[in-house]
């Protein structure tokens, strides 16, 4: 599933139309024709020197593990940042070889767990949400559901602020016929084609903005604001819902399993589905801490003490 990186704030076709043209990423090619084990070498090394020579955020990562695991001594937390930069390494690596890995090689390392609930809802006609969190590998958690699915894939999505990025992402990611949708725009597109039969899936984790509504829970020993999309489309739809769990089995191969999390057909209480995803998505990293993206800003949104759970 797509990362939510921050909107690109000129995104329009006129402004599109009006920038230079892009080089070729020529590199980037030439990077995802050299085996796994050897990017794996190379992104290794550069985990190393943000471990040891230019610490990369590293007093943030070990503060929040601090909060979120004081059960841990100073000697684990330094082991799970240190199993983070090496685990974030590796998904680098597999981002640069995925444009040149066969669908029979996504298959068999990303083994999906229990997608026959979303696929007989689809065989019904009946379009499904699913979400997900930045656990793991979350690109490729997109490509393997894109290849498996065998419905029509509707990913949420932030375009990126840099052109170029942009167009290589948006190429990697559709690359198996999914679809991206502006997260922004979704509900209106949701509303739009909703005759469509399809899977329309999400990553919820992020920090919501200020000026969105959002939902305050404790999260990792913290009060924290959760995005309340997934509750507000499945309010407004009545599709029913899925988390998507992603575990790292070893290393460049993982496990999706299909969690119900709401089966749509009755409205839930106002912040119940979004407590649900918050709570499956904590027993997510407590299983597995250094695959939650510890260097991301999660925490800049202060609850005020006046402040009801959604707001």
């Amino acid at each position: 599933m797509p990362a939510l990186d921050p909107p690109q704030a000129a995104s329009t076709p006129t402004a599109a139309s009006a920038a230079p043209a892009e080089p070729p990423a020529w590199w980037a090619r030439l990077l995802s024709r050299l085996p796994l084990p050897v990017l794996y070498a190379l992104c290794g090394a550069a985990a190393w020197l943000a471990l040891r020579v230019v610490p990369y955020r590293a007093g943030m990562i070990d503060a929040s593990l601090a909060t979120a695991f004081p059960e841990l001594d100073a000697r684990e937390r330094r082991g799970v940042r240190y199993r983070y930069y090496r685990g974030f390494a590796q998904m680098f690596a597999e981002l640069l070889k995925a444009p040149a890995l066969a669908p029979g090689e996504f298959r068999r390392r990303v083994r999906i767990v229990n997608l026959e609930e979303p696929r007989a809802l689809l065989e019904r006609g009946q379009p499904v949400l699913l979400v997900a969190a930045h656990q793991c590998n979350w690109e490729w958690m997109l490509l393997a559901l894109s290849l498996e699915l065998g419905y029509p894939l509707d990913a949420a999505y932030k375009p990126l602020v840099n052109r170029w990025a942009e167009r290589e992402m948006r190429k990697l990611r559709t690359r198996f016929g999914s679809r991206l949708v502006p997260a922004q725009e979704l509900l209106a597109d949701i509303l739009r084609r909703r005759g469509v039969v399809r899977a329309i899936a999400m990553v919820a984790d992020q920090e919501p903005t200020r000026s969105e509504r959002k939902y305050w829970t404790r999260f990792l020993n913290r009060d924290t604001a959760f995005y309340m999309g997934p509750e507000e489309i499945t309010r407004v739809t009545r599709f029913p819902v899925f988390f998507i769990a992603i575990r790292r089995k070893s290393r460049g191969y993982y496990e999706m399993e299909f969690l119900p999390l709401s089966p749509g057909a009755k409205p839930m209480a106002s912040g119940a589905l979004t407590e649900r995803y918050a709570r499956l998505v904590e027993e997510q990293i407590r299983a597995a801490p250094a695959d939650w993206p510890w260097s991301h800003k999660r925490w800049r949104l202060k609850k005020s003490v006046y402040q009801d759970r959604t707001a």
